[in-house]
């Protein structure tokens, strides 16, 4: 039986939108291209009909993680946003939580289209934040706004990475997200120049 052209379109989304989740939850090299396909619901042979390469995929498998990030947080105010960021239940659900967090470690070590998925990624989480942060007040220098939001995206990501690298239960963990999450907060409050 033929494969419409939209059934194949649909089914390289589910790809996609499959991978981005195990890859964020597994890791780059903890997704075999078989079980990849499998848990899509598809065969392995199929995989090549889609993508010239696993690397094909990363970059379109991150490129999704962000849309589905900024989709989460689109029309919430930036601090809501770092409640809900460094939180325990962002950091447990690696699947479905930030691809920054899950895999920067991992793009580093990529093709250089996964690496230019990541910045294109981080231009637009930098947007986004501004976007959510309002309009800047009188005297702010667009330099040091979008340094502010360097500052907090750094901040935030790095939190739940060092939260995620200790023990589930661990106290430790807990105190990584709420230390993090009240001088991020108290920031975004404070004028740029304190």
């Amino acid at each position: 039986m033929k494969v419409t052209k939209a059934q194949a379109q649909a089914n390289r989304a589910r790809i996609v939108e499959t991978a981005s989740a195990l890859f964020r939850e597994r890791g780059y090299d903890g997704v075999g291209i078989a079980d990849l396909m499998a848990v899509a619901g598809f065969t392995h042979g199929g995989f090549y009909k889609h993508f010239g390469s696993k690397a094909d995929l990363l970059a379109e498998a991150a490129t999704c993680g962000f849309a589905q990030s900024a989709a989460k947080a689109k029309g919430v105010y930036a601090a809501e946003v770092v409640k809900q960021y460094l939180s325990r239940e962002h950091r447990d659900a690696r699947g479905e939580g930030c691809t920054m967090a899950a895999l920067c470690g991992d793009a580093a070590r990529q093709p250089e289209s996964i690496k230019m998925a990541f910045a294109t990624g981080v231009e637009s989480l930098l947007t986004n934040l501004a976007n959510q942060c309002g309009a800047p007040e009188e005297g702010d220098r667009g330099d040091d706004m979008r340094a502010k939001r360097i500052d907090v995206l750094a901040q935030v990501i790095g939190a739940i990475v060092l939260s995620r690298a200790c023990p589930d239960d661990s106290s430790l963990a807990d105190e990584i997200l709420d230390v993090c999450r009240a001088a991020v907060l108290s920031r975004l409050s404070a004028p740029l120049d304190a």
